[in-house]
């Protein structure tokens, strides 16, 4: 059975270790495929400092900032006008 995630069922040094697996492709070689770092957060690791701290679940964090994000479809068309 999969740890749970919840604020509730982990510590702080838990819930730092969780990102830090989730984040761990991200470096240098990968920032071209990633558009986490242009979400206005300037950063991922603060991205996630609200769910590191107790303050927000991490699919909180992920709603909240993926409602800030605009997306196209391949290539850029978009489906109103194409």
């Amino acid at each position: 059975m999969p740890q749970s995630v919840l604020i509730k069922d982990t510590t702080r040094e838990e819930r730092m270790q969780i990102v830090r697996k989730g984040l761990a492709w991200c470096d240098d070689s990968s920032c071209e495929s990633c558009s986490g770092c242009t979400m206005g957060v300037g950063s991922l690791e603060a991205m996630y400092q609200p769910y590191i701290d107790g303050r927000l679940e991490l699919a909180e964090v992920n709603m909240l900032h993926g409602s800030h994000v605009s997306y196209t479809l391949g290539g850029g068309r978009n489906p109103d006008r194409d």
